[in-house]
């Protein structure tokens, strides 16, 4: 099997990641980090849970609660693209480990 971890897709994504999590933007950079890593606080922490673990349930109330704590639009875009990102890199490695014959914890 080819390996998911080489050649041009694995550039393109550590582009991706390099930009979301590291690049200019409305964010400091370690709050985009720390909701990667679904370690956000404060009013973003309940947010990125939420995201993180059930983004089917997020509603425009989480949205203002976000705007009425201070917080953009760009910046409220910016913790969901970054929280997103780090749910979909931990499935991707859980599902590569699955692919190897890894047990996952």
């Amino acid at each position: 099997m080819k390996d998911f971890d080489t050649g041009d897709r694995a550039s393109i994504l550590r582009r991706i990641i390099d930009r979301v999590l590291h690049g200019p933007g409305h964010l400091d950079p370690a709050v985009r980090q720390a909701a990667a890593r679904g370690e956000a606080s404060g009013p973003l922490g309940a947010y990125v849970q939420k995201v993180a673990l059930h983004a089917y349930r997020v509603t425009d109330e989480d949205i203002d609660a976000l705007r009425a704590a201070g917080h953009s639009e760009d910046q409220i875009f910016e913790i969901t693209v970054s929280t997103a990102l780090g749910q979909g890199l931990r499935r991707r490695e859980r599902t590569l480990a699955a692919l190897r014959g890894e047990t996952c914890d």
